[in-house]
Order: C-alpha cells, then structure tokens, then sequence
C-alpha cells in the first residue's frame, strides 16, 4: 500500500478540499483509495469537516481522528511518540477496515495552519514520517509574489524530504487566476528554485479560480446572519451569486435582478420589493429577497406580492440596517457546510479533474495501465471493483473521445435543455434538441441559463416534410401512406428515430416526459433489432457507495421465459463488460440453489444453465435471492463455493415487476443514482428515461448513447 500525505505550505490554501479531490481522482482510476484524517482540525465535538465530506462523498469508511484536545495534551506532556502510536493504529484502521481488502492507496490529510496552532508544520512533518508516506504540498498563489512562492515551496520541501532525497510526491497549486501568464509563472518558479526545476517536486494540478464553487446557499446566510426565515421556499436549494442592496432607483438596479441575486432591501421599499417579486413570477430564480432593520412590506404591498412572497422565493429578516448587513455579507467564510454535500461534490470533481494522476504514479512508483481507455492505476493484481466516481469519469472520457451526435427529441423540457447545456460545455456529445428556438432560449433565459454557441437546436416544424417519404419508405410493407406519415412524424420521438434511421445523428434520448412505449416502440419499428438478437432489453447502472451494479431487466419485458431471461443474462453481462464492470451474474428469484421449488424457480434455474451452455466463458450462478448475491456472508452460508454469490456485479431479475420495483427502491431508499435505463439488442443506440430523472442523470444517460454508437460501430 502507497500513502499520500496532503500538507498544506501556509494558511488557507484549500486543503481539505483538495485532499478529498486528490481522493477522487485516483479512485475514479480504478485504484482502491481510503481517506484519512489523523488529527481533528478544530476543538469543535462535531464530526470534522473533512472525515464527514470523506464519508459522504467518498464512501470511506473511516475511523474519527484524534481529538484535537488530546493531542495538544500529549504534545504538551512530551508524549510525541505515544501520538504517533495512535495515529499509525488509526491509520490501519482506516487502510483496512474490519471485513475489507486493503486499499491501494491511503491519502491522509494532515491539519490547516493558523493563527493559534503553531506546532501544525512540524507535526504534519512528523506524521508523514512515521506514516512512511510520500507528500504533496497545497499551496496557492492568494496574496504572495512567485519569487515568494518558490521560496515558501523550496523551504516546506526540506521539512519533508527524507534522507535519501525520497519523500516528495509533488505539488499542487490552488486559487489560480484565470487569466494569469502561466508559462511565465512556471519559469519564473524553476529558476528561483532548485527543488523546482529538478523535477523533484513536480506540479501535479493547476486550480483555477472558479466563482461557482464559493456559491453558497440563501439557507447559510440565513444561518449566518441569524435571519428570521419569512418563508423558507428553496432557501436550502438557491445560490448566492451576487448581493443587491437598494441604495438606487428601481429602473437602476432592476437589469441586476439576475439569476442568484440576493436582493437586500428594508421592507419598506415597496418599489424593490414589487420589482423583486415581479423578477421572480417572470422565471427569475432569485436567491432570496432579505429584509433589513427588522421591518417588513405594508399589508397592502404583502398582499399585492403575496403570490411571491410565499412561494419558492426565499423571504429573510434581520435587525441590522442595509450597510451593515451587506458589510457582514461581504466578510462571510467560504467554509461548505456539512450539509451542502451538493457543493463539496462539484468542488471535488473540479479539483479530480485538474489532477495529474499518472505523474503521482510514476512518483511513487506504482505501474500504469489502462482500463477502458481511459489511463488508470494498478496497485494490485486485484479484480477491479468499480466505483461511481471512476464510472462516471470514464463515462465523460469516452464519450468525449466519441464525440458523436445525439439528438434530444424532447428539446424543450427544462431538465433536458440544462443537460444539453452540459453536455455541450464538457464536450460530452453534440447535442440536438428537437424543439422551437425561441422556446428553448425562454427556457434557458428562465433558468439563468447561456444557450452555448455549439448546442444544435432543430425546429421540428422547419424539417418534418423531408422525412415523410423516407418513413413510407421503411413501413410500406406495413401499407403506410404519405398522409399517415406526416401524422406519425408530428410526435418528435418519431421524427427523431427517423434522423437515426438514416444515419444523420448517432442516437437518441428520450423519456423525460413519454413513457417508455414512446420511446421504444418507434426503435422498433424503425430500427430494429441487431444482427443476433432475439430481443430488446435494458440495463440500469446503479451507482452504489463503494461500486457499479448492474440491474436487467427493469424497463422493458414483462414477464420474460427462460430463453428471453437467458438473453437478457447474456446482454446484461456483455453491457457490464463494456463499460469496465467484471460481469459476475446472478440470477434472481425467490429461492437460492435447490432450497425452493415452483413454476417461477424452475424459469431461472433453465435459464441459468441455458446461459451457462452458450457463454461458458461468463461467470453466472442462480437461482440466488437477493442478500445471497451481494453479501458476502450471506453467499457464503447459502451458495458455498459460487464464483457469484456475495460477489455479483450484474443482478439479472426474473421479471419486469420485481426489477423495476427493486431499481425504484434502492434508488429512492438508499439514495443511489440510477444511470438508464440503457436498452440492448438495437442497432443503433436509443435510451430511454425514467419520468423522474434529474439532470445528472439525463447528462450521463447521453454519455452513454454516445459511447454505445461507437461500440455498434466497431461491431
């Protein structure tokens, strides 16, 4: 095992932030990562901020570090090594906890430096000594000059460099402007330091100043200023991007009633208060409206905008007058609090995106390889179980690497036009959205939302006619005519199908708001079935805490017989297989190996050996109840010596009630993110969504059309 010790140079530099995010970037390689906090940061009794993010976000399973009064009593007292003994028993426990393997890596974090915790730099040195660990220094260009920048580094590498010259994994460098000379920047750092142009403490990421990531919530400022909540409305889900204070005229400040305006005015603005209430009905979505001096709108006004003020808008009151709350709004810590997990999750994705994981392995001397295409590290010669962050990685990669064209029959539904946005920006797929410009820029405009120059939008009234003879065409055998076509082609579903069928964009994602028949039945009519498959199926990708599962089918066949759940078995598993999960399938039903018997057990116990006779190459076992294939004890006692039970990644369902069912539970239960459903046996790709789905969902549902045309293409 390989430890990475994250140590700040000087006071906030963002470490924790960026420790959790060095955590996700080797995780989403694959490589089996634990976190570790030796030493609380703070004497606060809460959990500290870091093992909390650790354990949400990360999943880890982690012991609580050594409180921050116990240590300082132990330095006081002498008892350094006794400490260091804790620490190292800790951090056992956290690279192995009881019942798991291993990890490959353990990143520990070590404390912030402050005003009152002087000792901070030379124990994080002593930690990471007696940690055995190589250590990457935080540091970022926030109020110091790059001569005293190579200073500050060539000065922190030497409390940490071993005798024999080893020890220093690299650097990162945070809070970066945006439009800063960096090649300038990166010579002016090596001929200042030797440490530097040696190459012995390379830059392993560069993090840009991002505005976004220090957006907080309307619900921390009410906390912070100790506002009276009026009315709560989505205080918990809107962000501050900008702070209004009414010192002008309604006409000079109403272009600054943007999306994430925090509007802060006395109650007795009437004017302000109507113009932030009319922002609002218009689609605006404000960050909240904050009454000052402890006032509140007359009756008649509250009753004029009443509609506003008790709906999503967040309403606040505070005693203090407009100066001196827009004074203390000014002075607010950028601290995540523990619980805007939303934030801290894009803040770690940011930072794992700008982290050069391959250099931290040549470093530390772990091999390379790749996985799926994408570069990964291999600490072991273990099965890959693969996590959400590194599924959901790998899924972007390769969809950017396949960059084709997706097209959004359901152009002008507002969760689609928000993915789309995203998809575009990150270069996941060309998107298309089939829908009325104007009313996608309406949408877009209502959301605080900018319609990308690269996003496609086709209006389906301008190009439904050069498509009607292509569909008579493909259903004349089915005796359709002209005037029934241009019918059929009023639904966008249809229309988009038919841009598929004749190959002018490479898949489609619909369900936002149809059904699944809405979707799917037009795939079949005009797509049709692969070459070899007997049917149309579909898989969920179910992104649990500590790995990516696989639930088919859910979506699409009722009440499949043992052929058509032999198939589904074997498309399932090919599915898992081609997006980086080791299939290891189980068979599902009420009953485990010979402990039951019926009509239903006897379907999946066909069905398994039938899969076994034609793919003898997959692992497979059933039947399996449900713990007997995803707890390891449980297989064990119920399954001994399957290659399957407690250890499946591909859960096959014996029909469409008790998958969708499952799926929709786990999902919703446990909070799980549910990525599909992506169907099988087409011949070119068409996904379909649950009504339900949020915008992530939608983003990664196109990633994975994008993925699986190229996959069709190389077949």
């Amino acid at each position: 095992m390989k430890t990475l010790f994250v140590a700040p140079t000087r006071n906030a530099v963002g470490l924790t932030s960026t420790a959790l995010g060095l955590a996700r970037a080797l995780e989403r390689r694959g490589v089996r990562v634990a976190f570790f906090k030796p030493i609380a940061q703070t004497h606060e009794t809460g959990t500290d901020d870091s093992v909390h993010f650790a354990r949400t976000l990360l999943h880890a399973s982690i012991p609580d570090p050594v409180p921050l009064d116990s240590a300082e009593e132990q330095l006081s007292r002498g008892q350094l090594e006794q400490l260091m003994e804790d620490v190292i028993a800790l951090s056992r426990q956290a690279a192995q906890p009881a019942g798991s393997p291993q990890a490959d890596v353990l990143v520990v974090e070590g404390l912030a430096l402050g005003d009152r915790n002087g000792y901070a730099g030379s124990l994080n040195a002593d930690l990471a000594r007696n940690l055995e660990a190589d250590v990457v220094l935080v540091t970022s260009l926030a109020g110091v000059t790059p001569a005293a920048l190579a200073d500050e580094l060539e000065i922190v590498a030497q409390a940490y460099r071993r005798s024999d010259g080893s020890g220093l994994a690299g650097y990162m460098l945070n809070f970066v402007p945006r439009e800063l000379d960096f090649g300038g920047l990166l010579a002016e750092l090596r001929t200042r330091s030797r440490v530097l142009s040696s190459g012995e403490l390379p830059l392993l990421g560069v993090i840009a100043q991002n505005a976004q990531l220090a957006e907080v919530r309307t619900l921390d400022v009410a906390r912070y200023l100790g506002a009276e909540l009026l009315n709560e409305g989505e205080a918990g889900l809107r962000r501050v991007t900008s702070t209004v204070v009414s010192a002008r005229s309604v006409p000079k400040l109403a272009h600054l009633l943007t999306s994430g305006a925090l509007v802060v005015t006395p109650g007795d603005r009437e004017d302000v208060v109507m113009a932030a209430s009319l922002a609002h009905q218009s689609g605006v979505p404000l960050a909240g409206l904050l009454f000052t001096s402890g006032s509140a709108p007359e009756d008649s006004i509250e009753k004029l905008c009443r509609a506003a003020l008790t709906s999503t808008l967040p309403v606040l009151r505070v005693n203090t007058n407009s100066y001196d709350t827009a004074s203390r709004l000014s002075r607010m810590e950028s601290r995540v609090p523990h619980d805007d997990s939303e934030r801290m999750e894009r803040m770690l994705d940011y930072i794992a995106d700008r982290v050069d994981v391959q250099l931290i392995g040549a470093k530390m001397g772990m091999g390379s390889g790749m996985t799926g295409g994408v570069p990964t590290l291999s600490a072991g010669d273990h099965e890959r179980r693969l996590p959400p962050s590194a599924f959901r990685y790998e899924l972007v990669q390769r969809a950017r690497a396949a960059n084709k064209r997706i097209v959004l029959p359901e152009g002008d539904e507002p969760r689609t036009v928000q993915a789309a946005i995203r998809c575009v920006e990150r270069g996941i797929a060309r998107c298309v959205l089939l829908a009325s410009p104007d009313k996608v820029k309406a949408i877009a405009e209502g959301q605080g939302l900018t319609l990308p120059a690269a996003l496609e939008i086709i209006d389906p009234e301008s190009v439904r006619p050069r498509y009607v003879a292509p569909l008579v065409e493909l259903r004349k055998s089915k005796g359709l005519s002209a005037p029934m076509a241009e019918a059929q082609l009023e639904d966008n579903v249809v229309l988009g199908t038919m841009m598929l069928s004749l190959g002018e964009v490479d898949g489609l994602v619909s369900g936002a708001v149809h059904t699944t028949a809405n979707t799917v039945r037009p795939a079949l009519q005009l797509i049709k079935t692969a070459p070899g498959a007997s049917l149309v199926s579909s898989v969920f990708f179910m992104l649990m805490p500590e790995q990516v599962l696989v639930y088919g089918d859910a979506a699409i066949n009722p009440n499949p017989n043992a052929e058509e759940l032999a198939d589904i078995a074997i498309q399932s598993a090919d599915s898992a297989l081609a997006f980086g999960i080791t299939p290891r399938v189980a068979m599902l039903s009420y009953s485990t190996g010979e402990s039951g018997a019926g009509e239903d057990v006897e379907k999946v116990k066909a069905a398994t050996r039938l899969v076994q006779t034609r793919r003898p190459d997959l692992m497979v076992d059933g039947p399996l109840q449900y713990d007997a294939a995803s707890v390891m004890s449980v297989g064990q006692q119920k399954a001994p010596g399957s290659a399957v039970a407690g250890r499946a990644t591909v859960f096959i369902f014996p029909d469409l009630n008790t998958g969708n069912t499952t799926y929709k539970a786990v999902q919703r239960s446990a909070g799980v993110v549910a990525v599909g459903p992506m169907l099988q046996g087409l011949r070119k790709p068409v996904n379909d969504l649950s009504r339900g789905a949020l915008v992530d969902d939608i983003v990664y549902t196109i990633a994975l059309t994008a993925i699986q045309a190229t996959q069709m293409e190389s077949k």
